[in-house]
């Protein structure tokens, strides 16, 4: 039933990409069978971490640009809150990676956390692995500005960067657990405020 949509993805068309995930996002009928149907991969998941404001997009933005110059091809999931009032969302990550936008080498889709804890979408595991399927070298999942407890981008990502700001609290703040306790990486960014 998917073999078309399959061999689409695995050729990296990204407009059939784009319609799979939106099949995923809204659990259009049958979409269990194309997830059945997506092979195993060994592509990486960078999960980006960090508190609102940190510089996370800013962060992936300069990501990409040094893979693309290293011609990967890279894929990236944003990954905004969703408003507990009107459930709607303002995709403004991609915002700081504008540049990218239509660049062969590079797709970025913006996803809402539909009310979803953990600052990731419900259906990222998914998601994730159809664009595994795709010709990418790399995905990095950017998740909404979390505090210390949401740590579910750890189980998704092969490596976790948590970034931080210097102004974030002291020593004490730092050994709580949570947040600080699944980075691979850590990125202490606006380093240069007063």
């Amino acid at each position: 039933m998917w073999e078309k949509e399959l061999d689409e993805i695995k050729a990296g068309n990204t407009k059939t990409i784009a319609r799979c995930i939106s099949i995923i996002e809204n659990e259009v009928s049958g979409y269990d069978e194309l997830l059945k149907q997506l092979p195993v991969s060994a592509t990486p998941v960078i999960g980006i971490t960090g508190p609102p404001g940190a510089g996370k997009s800013t962060i992936t933005d300069g990501l990409i640009s040094q893979w693309v110059q290293a011609n990967k091809r890279v894929a990236v999931l944003c990954v905004d809150p969703s408003s507990p009032f009107n459930y709607g969302a303002v995709l403004g990550d991609r915002i700081r990676m504008n540049s990218w936008y239509n660049h062969p080498d590079v797709y970025i889709r913006s996803l809402a956390t539909r009310g979803s804890l953990g600052g990731l979408h419900p259906k990222i595991i998914e998601i994730s692995d159809l664009l595994k399927t795709a010709p990418f070298d790399v995905v990095v999942v950017e998740t909404v500005g979390v505090g210390q407890s949401e740590v579910e981008i750890a189980g998704l990502a092969d490596v976790t960067v948590v970034v931080v700001v210097p102004e974030a609290g002291d020593e004490v703040q730092t050994m709580k657990a949570g947040i600080m306790e699944i980075a691979d990486i850590f990125v202490v960014n606006k380093a240069d405020r007063p």
